[in-house]
């Protein structure tokens, strides 16, 4: 029998996947200290009504600001794929099976009281530095602590990166854009629709952000103009709404505000919106190479979360996307700390590279872009599952498997309330709920 281990171990942050991790490694006994740059928990899910100095997020001498959160942003998932196995999401109205942020916000700090989690989390102490030690499997953490204003170096025998990727943006690549007269923005630092009054908006993107964006800007707006990645996309007016339409993607912009697309079609615009995502960033991390990101690939990763050379001394936490992110980061959190224990074992490090390169050629064989090396659709549930499987857990229930699919289905049909559409009875009707088992 091997024995378990109790380690020394740092969280990098204290949002949903820190607090998350924090818990999975304390009931495992292991020593943690969560270091939190600002003087709250909740990570991305804290609304900020401040703006960063330049509206893309390219400066990297900007003032900055780590969350993304619209105003009226509500989740795109319901409240039964919100929660955790063992602490489900509370209940709400009918009509409203999509919580708000500020519900996740207050669900998350509730997490961290009733987990008594907060103890353990260093507030006002931003991370700057995270490299390996004098000894093996030892790493030295340096953090700024905002109140003594100096940085304090302390060493631990592992860390867990849980940081987030919703703060630097990431924005498309528009030919002509230099000369662009006009305004843009990136979705990070978008809050309310007013400033939009009266433009004619291009709007680049095709994710759930851009959905919600661009419905509430059409409401004010004088045009919103849809730009999809793919140049086959056929100019077309959106459904149900008067002042919206589908474009290609764009092939130029000039100094007269045109804007071409490779439908055909052009526009004058006032204003080029990306809603384009986010990029991976460690810029803590010194690793001497053993990973980075190269297009938005982190690696390499045994299954998104194990750097094999550095394993298991290092670790990352949530960074699968479409995916649901409350359950997967709680698997994985499971599983990096029994690891961590010796309760759970990791293959060899030249079996756990075969994985990552086995799962690169696949990629490259079906054409799939290296930045969606962690966009894990339509694979989410089975990795899920294998995850259940590492650390002894149930698999998914069937029910919240089918609410999953039923949910993608809903959105890629892109009707105008799919949220709306779906509301706690509507549910149970089809038994797709505990309540309807």
């Amino acid at each position: 029998m091997v024995k378990r281990r109790s380690l020394k171990v740092a969280v990098i942050g204290a949002g949903v996947a820190g607090l998350t991790a924090a818990r999975s490694l304390l009931s495992e006994g292991h020593h943690v200290t969560v270091f939190e740059k600002s003087r709250h928990v909740g990570g991305t899910w804290v609304y900020d009504e401040r703006v960063e100095s330049d509206p893309t997020g390219l400066d990297p001498a900007r003032s900055r600001v780590h969350g993304s959160l619209y105003h009226s942003l509500r989740t795109n998932l319901p409240r039964p794929l919100m929660g955790f196995s063992d602490y489900p999401f509370p209940d709400g109205p009918p009509s409203g099976a999509f919580p708000s942020h500020d519900e996740v916000l207050s669900f998350i700090k509730g997490f961290a009281l009733d987990f008594g989690l907060l103890e353990w989390v260093r507030f006002g102490s931003e991370v700057v530095s995270v490299g390996p030690g004098p000894r093996a499997d030892e790493w030295v953490v340096e953090a700024l602590e905002a109140a003594e204003k100096k940085v304090v170096v302390e060493a631990f025998e592992a860390v867990v990166v849980c940081n987030g990727h919703y703060s630097e943006p990431m924005v498309a690549d528009v030919p002509g854009i230099d000369k662009w007269p006009g305004k843009q923005i990136h979705s990070h630092n978008y809050r309310v629709p007013e400033p939009f009054r009266d433009q004619t908006v291009v709007l680049i993107g095709s994710s759930a952000s851009a959905y919600d964006i661009s419905r509430e800007i059409s409401v004010v707006a004088k045009e919103v103009h849809l730009s999809s990645r793919s140049a086959d996309e056929e100019f077309s007016k959106v459904e149900g709404q008067s002042n919206i339409w589908q474009h290609s993607s764009i092939s130029c912009v000039d100094e007269d505000r045109m804007v071409a697309f490779h439908d055909g079609s052009s526009i004058r615009a006032d204003v080029i919106f990306y809603c384009t995502g986010y990029k991976y960033s460690f810029p803590f991390l010194k690793t001497n190479g053993f990973i980075s990101v190269e297009d938005n690939r982190v690696g390499p990763l045994y299954q998104h979360v194990f750097p094999p050379k550095l394993s298991p001394s290092i670790s990352f936490v949530g960074l699968p996307q479409r995916v649901i992110p409350f359950l997967t980061i709680d698997l994985q959190s499971k599983w990096v700390a029994q690891v961590l224990s010796s309760k759970a074992m990791l293959p060899p490090e030249e079996e756990m590279m075969a994985s990552i390169k086995a799962l690169y050629m696949q990629m490259e064989t079906t054409g799939t872009p290296k930045h969606h090396t962690h966009r894990l659709h339509p694979y989410e549930l089975d990795y899920m599952n294998w995850l259940a499987a590492q650390v002894g857990v149930p698999p998914l229930d069937k029910w919240k498997e089918q609410m999953h699919l039923a949910l993608i289905q809903g959105y890629k049909s892109k009707t105008n309330a799919y949220r709306d559409n779906y509301d706690n009875e509507y549910w149970n009707r089809l038994g797709l709920s505990e309540a309807g088992l």
